[in-house]
């Protein structure tokens, strides 16, 4: 028997709101994005919700982030995400997602971040976690910025891609391993390891997870890090068990709290 690996979807698996959305403030604020980009990243995000699982609906939101992401400073970018990690990310980490990955870990598991977010935002997330294996969205960069191209998205069928040679490269063996998803669209993540799990699941996946006698799991308990150490562990897993890209919407959380005061105003 090879080794094994647990694979963890990020966004409403692990942390409790997007990662890409959880920047849209600062991006917006450093000027990456302008109030045009925010209202199109909106759109491009309900597109993906609506029909996310679909091969031409991902391409879209694929070319939609490589074109959002053109000239951006890769610097900027990681400043960005260092100077506000532990205010945007850090309060909303799962409690019972935190416990989960520990009791991989003590059973002998390598633990895996796969998110369509970018490299440069799941990475840092992941090192908060202590995992410092990640398959994510990576961009093309020329002179310390990127080019408009996208080298690899994950996302849909590209995650399993990223999952095989990872255990190709590292001998996991994936019907010994597990995975962890919210939504429809990690179907085929889900699908290719032997101990599938869904997570706060959307309508599609919760019929998906009943026909096919997957655990489904609840994750109700953001909890800042510090707690976490405090009252390690925070939320026993047995407690659990009880039922995109780099900005493919990055300003949506902006515009909904703008749209708020506005209306609040009139």
């Amino acid at each position: 028997m090879g080794r094994s690996a647990a694979f963890f979807d990020l966004d409403k698996t692990v942390i409790a709101k997007s990662s890409a959305l959880a920047f849209g403030r600062p991006f917006y604020r450093d000027g990456l994005i302008t109030r045009r980009d925010v209202v199109k990243s909106a759109y491009a995000q309900l597109m993906f919700r609506l029909g996310g699982t679909d091969e031409q609906t991902m391409a879209r939101t694929r070319d939609y982030l490589a074109a959002l992401c053109k000239g951006w400073p890769v610097e900027q970018v990681r400043q960005i995400v260092a100077e506000t990690l532990h205010e945007l990310i850090n309060p909303y980490v799962y409690a019972e997602a935190a416990a989960l990955i520990e009791q991989h870990r003590a059973d002998g598991r390598d633990v895996v971040l796969v998110s369509a977010s970018g490299d440069e935002m799941v990475r840092p997330i992941g090192e908060l976690l202590g995992i410092t294996d990640v398959i994510a969205t990576r961009m093309a960069v020329v002179d310390g910025r990127y080019s408009g191209e996208v080298e690899f998205y994950a996302a849909g069928p590209s995650k399993v891609d990223g999952v095989r040679e990872l255990a190709a490269e590292r001998g996991y063996d994936l019907a010994e391993s597990y995975a962890y998803s919210d939504s429809y669209s990690d179907r085929p993540l889900l699908e290719c390891v032997g101990h599938p799990s869904v997570v706060n699941p959307d309508r599609a996946l919760r019929k998906l997870a009943t026909e096919n006698a997957w655990p489904v799991l609840e994750f109700r308990h953001p909890v800042p890090l510090g707690r976490r150490l405090r009252e390690r562990p925070a939320v026993p897993v047995a407690a659990a068990a009880l039922s995109v890209g780099v900005g493919v919407a990055i300003g949506i959380a902006w515009y909904g709290r703008h749209r708020r005061t506005r209306v609040a105003a009139t």
